[in-house]
C-alpha cells in the first residue's frame, strides 16, 4: 500500500515546526546566557571597584589581610552561582530543544505501527515473517532510543548533583579558616566593615 501524499506533507510540516521550535529555544537560551553574562560582569565591576577602594584605605598589613579575607567568600559564592546559573540555562535549553523531536518520534512510531498493521492485513500468505522482522526492528529502534534518552537524562542529573556537591564543598573550603591565619581573619568581616565606613 502506498502512503498518501497528505501524510508526507503532514510529516514535513511537523519536521519544519520542530526545527523552528528548536531554533527559538536555542535563541532564547543564548539570550538568557548573554543577559547573565552582562549582569554578572556589571556586578563584578561594581563590587571590584568598591573592594579596591576599601583595600586602598587599609592602614596596616593586618587590616589589609583581614579585608582581603572578607572578600574571598562572597566573590567565590558569586562565581559558583554564575556557573550554576549557566548550567541551569543550558540544561533547560537542551531539554526544550529535544522535546519537539521526542513528540515527532512518538507520532512517527504510531504512524509506522498503523501502516504496518494495514500492510500485514493485506499482505500475501507467507509474508508474516517479513512483517514480524520489521516489527522487531522497530521495537529494537524504539528501545535504543528510550535507552539513549534515559541515559542522557541520567547524565544531566548526575552532572547537576556533582555541581551541587562541588559548590557546597567549595563554599565550605572557603569558609574554613587556614591554620595560622585564623587569628588575622577571624574578625575579617568586622574589619572590612570598619574600613568601608572609614572610606565612605
Amino acid at each position: 500500500m502506498i502512503a498518501k501524499p497528505e501524510k508526507f506533507t503532514a510529516a514535513q510540516k511537523l519536521a519544519v515546526e520542530s526545527g523552528i521550535t528548536s531554533l527559538r529555544t536555542a535563541f532564547d537560551s543564548s539570550e538568557r546566557l548573554a543577559a547573565l553574562n552582562l549582569n554578572t560582569a556589571r556586578e563584578l565591576l561594581e563590587e571590584g571597584t568598591t573592594g579596591i577602594k576599601s583595600l586602598l584605605s587599609a592602614k596596616s598589613p593586618e587590616e589589609l589581610a583581614a579585608m582581603q579575607a572578607a572578600m574571598v567568600r562572597p566573590m567565590a559564592e558569586k562565581v559558583l552561582a554564575y556557573y550554576r546559573n549557566c548550567y541551569e540555562i543550558l540544561a533547560q535549553g537542551v531539554e526544550e530543544f529535544v522535546k519537539p523531536y521526542e513528540a515527532q518520534f512518538a507520532e512517527l512510531n504510531k504512524t509506522v505501527a498503523s501502516e504496518l498493521e494495514k500492510a500485514a492485513a493485506s499482505s500475501p500468505v507467507g509474508a508474516e515473517a517479513a512483517v514480524a522482522a520489521v516489527k522487531s526492528g522497530i521495537a529494537a529502534a524504539n528501545s535504543t532510543f528510550d535507552q539513549v534518552t534515559r541515559a542522557s537524562r541520567q547524565a544531566v542529573e548526575m552532572a547537576e548533583s556533582n555541581l551541587t556537591a562541588a559548590t557546597e564543598a567549595a563554599v565550605k573550603a572557603i569558609s574554613t579558616p587556614v591554620p595560622g591565619f585564623a587569628s588575622t581573619t577571624s574578625d575579617a568581616p568586622a574589619a572590612a566593615r570598619r574600613a568601608a565606613k572609614k572610606s565612605a
